[in-house]
């Protein structure tokens, strides 16, 4: 997989975050998967990818973390993990998502995506089949996002 498959959604995700929680990010290193995913996070929300390009994008945090991010655009403490965080969190994945795949297009991937589906759970194993995995951590102030995009091309 090339690295240029997931600078679009680093950059959604970078935007996001500043423009909704008013988070600095700091990018963490580049890592490249092969294995099943066995999550380390509470909270995985998955973002299917289908065209020229195919494969899935997940977005992993703690649930400490979803509820601080959300906390934070709703100017509002939430303290409980629940429906609105679940909600909220999803359809952060899924605008990062749409960033990303508006910026693969102007740069000739035609791709669409699916829409989000949330998985709970430390320890949930999630196969990318014989797709790599690029996978790079995002730090805020209110804790890490963890990007891992698996997309190849198709013609």
């Amino acid at each position: 997989m090339k690295v240029e498959f997931i600078l679009p959604f680093v950059k959604g995700a970078v935007d996001v975050l500043k423009a909704e929680a008013n988070a600095d990010v700091e990018k963490g290193t580049l890592a490249i998967e092969e294995s099943s995913v066995t999550t380390h996070e509470d909270v995985t929300v998955l973002i299917g990818v289908t065209g020229q390009l195919q494969g899935v994008v997940m977005y992993s945090l703690s649930e400490r973390t979803a509820k601080n991010l959300v906390s934070t655009m709703l100017n509002e403490r939430i303290p409980v993990f629940n429906d609105m965080v679940e909600s909220a969190v999803a359809e952060m994945g899924n605008v990062i998502s749409g960033i990303a795949s508006a910026e693969l297009e102007a740069a000739g991937y035609v791709c669409k995506i699916a829409p989000p589906t949330l998985v709970k759970g430390r320890g949930v194993i999630i196969s990318t089949i014989n797709i790599k995995r690029l996978v790079i951590p995002l730090g805020t102030p209110l804790g890490e996002l963890k990007i891992s995009v698996a997309l190849r091309e198709y013609s």
